[in-house]
């Protein structure tokens, strides 16, 4: 009856220690010191030393660059910033340029709750028929939304054209 989701990250594999076919490589130490030009089989004698693997960060063109690291440290980074990436929700809140100040309020109190809980939030002005006549009334109610959340909230889109601004958490 009711379906279950789940969601798997995929992380691109790159090239390690014995998987890198290339003759030499641009070689970036475990220090972030650049070493140059460096043989392939140099560079896994020096990662095998100081116990850590021999990664390609790059495909060159002509040579790839590679990195001494702990590989599965950086793919469990790696699949940590995908994750968080994909949980980012944009709630959306539309509004009227002349709403009333109880209903103002409830909406800055909703936002609020949505910022502190990493989401986006999306304000929007909708205006109707003569109201297109008033732009500057749906720029003023935009303007002071972004006051009244600054402290929650930075502004990440401001358009004025489409009365439209989208905040982010601080």
């Amino acid at each position: 009856m009711f379906e279950r989701k789940e969601e798997r990250i995929i992380v691109k594999k790159q090239p390690t220690n014995r998987e890198i076919k290339a003759d030499r490589v641009l070689l970036i130490d475990n220090e972030q010191q650049n070493r140059g030009l460096i043989e392939t089989r140099e560079a896994l004698k020096l990662a095998e030393s100081v116990g850590l693997d021999l990664v390609v960060v790059s495909e060159g063109k002509e040579v790839p660059v590679a990195r001494i690291m702990d590989y599965g440290k950086h793919q469990y980074q790696q699949k940590k910033r995908q994750g968080q990436a994909a949980k980012t929700v944009v709630k959306e809140v539309k509004l009227r340029p002349n709403i009333g100040e109880f209903d103002y309020e409830i909406q800055i109190k909703k936002a609020v709750e949505w910022l502190s809980k990493g989401n986006l939030v999306k304000f929007q002005v909708r205006l109707r028929g003569r109201e297109n006549q008033h732009r500057d009334r749906a720029t003023e109610l935009l303007n002071r939304i972004v006051s009244d959340l600054e402290k929650v909230g930075k502004v990440q889109s401001f358009d004025t054209r489409s009365s439209i601004v989208q905040l982010a958490p601080v």
